[in-house]
């Protein structure tokens, strides 16, 4: 099976265990990953942050995000725009969200296009070493390595439930590995070899 086949069926196989929780631990596991993660993402007033309003049975960052703001965050949402792209736009409360394609909602076209510094990102299998497996668009690999080519070094932290673990995720060379993970357990630096 090749790296492709192989992310593919770790993909099907974590969703399916994700898609087992039932809604109101899921809730729970949101509220308990917001409580892990906010001491550990420290930042000056105005630092642009990149969140993702949940899809299917993503977990839900809408409290971190609040938490965030509350300590002087400017939040974005990531927008796809083609199939290779995704751009980040200012989430200004009150504004109106639209549909902003891959099953997700966001700030419409009139909003801001940030370039974050922090990623707070979405994924479907994770492993201890820090590697990650998208949706399978690459979207996240592509927008870092434009970030990287401004100059902007983006601290990125993944976010999922536990029962998205798996042992090793295949790394590919396009890949861009997590510098953390939050999960329902709590919050885990990674460091070269695995989790610190």
């Amino acid at each position: 099976m090749g790296s492709k086949e192989l992310k593919a069926e770790l993909r099907k196989q974590a969703l399916a265990r994700r898609d087992a929780i039932d809604p109101v631990s899921r809730i729970e596991m949101s509220l308990a990953v917001a409580e892990f993660a906010a001491p550990h993402i420290i930042f000056e007033p105005g630092t642009i942050i990149a969140g993702f309003l949940p899809i299917r049975s993503e977990i839900d960052l809408r409290p971190l995000m609040d938490i965030l703001r509350q300590r002087g965050a400017r939040l974005c949402l990531p927008v796809v725009m083609d199939k290779t792209t995704i751009v980040f736009r200012e989430l200004v409360r009150g504004a109106a969200l639209v549909d902003t394609g891959f099953g997700t909602s966001g700030p419409g076209p009139d909003a801001t296009v940030l370039d974050p510094q922090i990623l707070l990102m979405p994924l479907s299998v994770y492993d201890g070493q820090g590697n990650r497996i998208g949706y399978g668009a690459g979207h996240y690999d592509r927008a870092i390595r434009r970030l990287l080519a401004k100059d902007i070094q983006p601290q990125r932290i993944g976010f999922a439930f536990s029962v998205q673990e798996v042992d090793d995720v295949p790394f590919e060379d396009h890949d861009v590995p997590l510098d953390a993970i939050v999960t329902e357990k709590g919050f885990h630096r990674f460091r070269a070899g695995g989790k610190a």
